[in-house]
């Protein structure tokens, strides 16, 4: 008898034993996933000092202009590209993909701006590809407009004709105006004056006090002032035109704002985070966190108490920025551009909000292009689009007149 009420007692404090580490182990799973979501979220909402080099460089032929890259999905990209070397401290310009074999990629190295490519071994693409306005090879001015942080450049590109006409132009999240830089083209030939901005955080305009992104709950703001500059300028017709996260700016901005309503013509979106929680989910996935844990972000991003976590100065409820919800408020055309092979922000929130307005959202797929990479991959479809749509844009009164003039 004695034995057996010891050994009952052993498996009492064996199951015990059992109990108090399962419950320990949950508690420390708990408590990682606690400090993952905050990790991700402190990330979402922070600019990006530092950029990741990506892509191994395993050769240059300086002779031939080549490159041979490890094989990956930026290295396979069809079309133009800049790459960033050495840290950034270098640039060079690749051209389309010469051929693909064994776990590497030959390209045309079309030009080396600065630094010597031969001598690195990683680096990064950037589908910006400009450097700067001045490679355009047109007139533009360098300006500055009164946001209520204090003034915030931007580059101005006027058409050859004389236009009331202007497209405001919305750079994504860690980016710069230069990435916009590629639609100006497009625009012009259609006859419309070009504003690139920049706005609160990216690195140019003012910094708000917390020096973190709102994820266009804030940054649409800036939208405005810029508006109002152009509004200023002798503008009576205004698109704006938001890539990735300047999409939901420019959404935001449409909404919050009777200004730009008061003068808005069209919207052109270009790789656009349209449902923020879908695009956390997603992200979280790519990156091999655990699942749910981009909904945990959501919720914290949102949090009244999140402030001390994630350093924002208020708040961001991610519902409330999405304009699926409050789609019956658009009333102009919209020009909805995104690639099913995008990588970073999903197709499916563009699917949403296109089948939510399908009176008013032209909706144009992509595939096999990267995120805002849709100039470099199908240059000739993707300027003919803007052009075209912009020229429907132009009233009737706009034609009468040119049709007066040439006569």
């Amino acid at each position: 008898m004695a034995e057996r009420s010891k050994q009952r007692g052993s498996a009492r404090t064996m199951v015990g034993a059992a109990a108090l580490l399962a419950a320990a182990l949950a508690f420390a799973t708990g408590a990682a996933a606690a400090m993952l979501a905050v990790v991700f979220a402190r990330k979402v909402v922070t600019p990006p000092t530092r950029r990741e080099q990506d892509l191994r460089i395993l050769s240059v032929d300086t002779v031939a202009h080549e490159i041979t890259l490890a094989a990956n999905a930026e290295a396979r990209m069809r079309g133009p590209y800049g790459l960033w070397f050495e840290h950034d401290s270098g640039h060079a310009r690749l051209g389309d993909v010469i051929e693909e074999h064994d776990g590497r990629v030959r390209r045309h190295l079309t030009a080396t701006d600065f630094g010597r490519p031969e001598r690195a071994t990683r680096g990064r693409i950037n589908g910006w590809y400009h450097l700067g306005p001045w490679e355009l090879d047109l007139p533009y001015e360098d300006v500055l407009i009164e946001t209520e942080l204090g003034p915030a450049p931007a580059w101005v590109f006027a058409p050859d004709s004389p236009s009331d006409r202007w497209v405001v132009q919305v750079h994504g999240r860690g980016a710069k105006r230069h990435e916009t830089l590629r639609a100006v083209d497009a625009t012009r030939a259609a006859g419309w004056n070009s504003l690139l901005i920049s706005y609160r955080n990216d690195g140019e305009a003012p910094a708000s006090s917390d020096r973190r992104y709102g994820l266009g709950g804030t940054e649409w703001v800036d939208v405005v002032a810029a508006v109002g500059y152009a509004i200023e300028r002798g503008a009576s017709e205004i698109v704006l035109m938001g890539w990735s996260m300047g999409g939901m700016i420019s959404l935001q901005a449409v909404l919050r704002s009777a200004e730009v309503r008061e003068r808005l013509v069209g919207i052109i979106l270009e790789s656009p985070a349209i449902d923020w929680v879908d695009i956390l989910r997603f992200q979280g996935g790519a990156l091999g966190l655990p699942r749910g844990l981009g909904d945990v972000v959501a919720r914290l991003l949102g949090a009244p108490y999140g402030g001390g976590l994630t350093g924002l100065a208020a708040p961001i409820d991610l519902e409330d920025l999405d304009p699926v919800v409050r789609a019956e408020e658009f009333t102009v055309p919209i020009l909805l551009m995104h690639s099913v092979d995008d990588g970073f922000v999903p197709i499916d929130g563009s699917r949403r909000f296109a089948a939510s307005r399908p009176d008013l959202i032209q909706f144009e797929e992509f595939a096999e292009a990267r995120h805002t990479k849709l100039w470099n991959h199908d240059p000739e479809r993707w300027n003919a689009l803007i052009t075209t749509w912009l020229a429907a844009r132009t009233p009737a009164d706009h034609d009468d007149e040119a049709v007066e003039i040439v006569g």
